[in-house]
């Protein structure tokens, strides 16, 4: 079973990082061109939380903003759970399950390392040759 930091060298540097203060719009134009579900809000060094998919979703297109008009740092989701650079995915899955998010925030010291997604585990498994014994739906 992998580790958090052996996943996070496979996914490479991180080049999504968008300013809290960036509009919607702008993130949503780099997700598409990226092919990513979302972005990583820094201002500086300091991690604000991510903007996903279902952040615009549900805090933009159901309440009627405007992507225009609205910011990330508006929409963007914080406090998610966090792990080591040492934790497993096995420990990630069963933290992503227990708290129902797609995301963990990585972190060494007090320090950002990273996200690990549900994509980055099922992909790391995948690759392990693990077998299961249901099927994921």
């Amino acid at each position: 079973m992998n580790t958090v930091k052996n996943i996070l060298e496979k996914k490479g540097p991180y080049f999504n990082g968008v300013p809290s203060s960036m509009k919607v719009i702008e993130a949503l134009s780099l997700m598409k061109a990226e092919n990513l579900s979302y972005v990583i809000v820094k201002d500086g060094e300091d991690f604000k939380g991510i903007m996903t998919e279902r952040d615009y979703a549900q805090k933009v297109v159901l309440l009627s903003k405007n992507s225009t008009d609205t910011t990330v740092q508006e929409i963007m989701t914080v406090g998610l759970p966090s792990v080591s650079l040492d934790t497993t995915s096995e420990e990630c899955m069963k933290l992503m399950n227990q708290h129902k998010t797609r995301y963990l925030l990585v972190c060494e010291g007090f320090n950002f390392r990273g996200i690990i997604t549900i994509h980055d585990l099922m992909r790391d498994s995948l690759e392990a040759g693990d077998e299961f014994s249901e099927p994921i739906y």
